[in-house]
């Protein structure tokens, strides 16, 4: 079998592995906490958005050659007008489905940063209490990786998510403690 290679489509960075004409979506999502609380993002201003009408950190996907790093910095900047002074790689997140293409998420969470909060043009930004978080209009899968974030939890995760249309039918989670060990 060949090593994957990567190759970019219209400014995206993508995975592709040509014998199986598989294609993945890379991405970064960061929930950036103030005051016991987390900035959200309603999405509610793109056209064909699979998130519309959602709550989601901020982020995005991958432009060609960047690093988890570099995308999360620049997304996150480009959003909100923040710049984050200290994150953390939290997660990996496969998303599987049969209406969207594969997706690799880099999740982070941030305390530290600088700047004025922006208009974003994807979505209205609010700080929500970590407490009202499960109330919200979440992707099932979503509320698999945020209750042990909003429960204070720092092990690093990977979590494996198989949506149906909407309906997530399948996931499995695998922790690791600080040495990365499962």
């Amino acid at each position: 079998m060949k090593a994957p290679f990567r190759k970019s489509l219209k400014g995206v960075s993508q995975t592709a592995d040509k014998e199986r004409n598989i294609m993945a979506i890379c991405t970064t999502l960061c929930y950036i906490e103030k005051d016991d609380q987390y900035l959200m993002l309603l999405r509610n201003k793109k056209e064909n958005d699979l998130n519309e009408g959602k709550w989601i950190g901020v982020g995005g996907k991958f432009l060609t050659d960047e690093t988890p790093d570099e995308c999360l910095l620049r997304e996150v900047a480009e959003e909100t007008g923040l710049i984050l002074d200290r994150f953390a790689l939290r997660g990996i997140v496969t998303f599987l489905s049969d209406k969207w293409e594969t997706e690799y998420m880099f999740l982070y969470t941030a305390d530290r940063f600088h700047g004025d909060l922006k208009t974003c043009n994807e979505g209205e930004l609010h700080w929500i209490p970590k407490t009202k978080i499960p109330d919200l209009n979440l992707w099932e899968g979503d509320v698999l990786f945020l209750r042990p974030l909003i429960e204070g939890k720092k092990e690093f995760f990977q979590l494996k998510v198989r949506y149906e249309g909407d309906a997530l039918v399948e996931h499995q989670m695998t922790v690791y403690e600080e040495n990365r060990e499962k």
